[in-house]
């Protein structure tokens, strides 16, 4: 399983638009070679580089194993997102304090489409896809601090 994106390359720097005090417009990803078998796809961004530690900034599950590019604005139709740690619902682009943090755009491919609700937090979207989960991968962008 392959995530791409035509807005970044693997560790190279996010959009400035993503930001988000830029008005945190996530970037494009592209979907490839989803295993055989695959139910749903679900996605986490998260930033270990957080002051405070591993930082949510993005929960998607219920994701078409069929789809080939996810645009946050146009997500299919029975997607659902959770709360990042912003305390917000959907994408809430990089803000670091100081000096350039890593997002890791983690896509998982899962045996079943998860019964949560909307505005889930990530405790319980990790517990509940733990035992569910058929492959990952991963791509990083890179985001610095202002004046950094």
């Amino acid at each position: 399983m392959k995530l791409t994106s035509t807005d970044f390359g693997d560790n190279e720097p996010l959009p400035y638009a993503s930001g988000y005090d830029q008005g945190s417009e996530a970037p494009r990803l592209d979907i490839s070679d989803v295993p055989p078998g695959t139910s749903s796809l679900a996605l986490l961004v998260r930033d270990p580089d957080a002051p405070s530690g591993d930082y949510t900034h993005w929960i998607v599950w219920n994701i078409p194993p069929t789809i080939t590019e996810l645009v946050a604005d146009n997500l299919p139709a029975g997607v659902m997102q959770g709360t990042n740690d912003f305390g917000e619902l959907g994408f809430s682009g990089p803000a670091p304090p100081s000096g350039t943090h890593h997002y890791h755009f983690v896509l998982y491919a899962l045996d079943n489409s998860p019964a949560l609700p909307a505005g889930t937090k990530r405790a319980v979207f990790d517990q509940v896809i733990a035992n569910h989960v058929v492959a990952k991968t991963e791509l990083v962008g890179l985001y610095s601090a202002p004046g950094t």
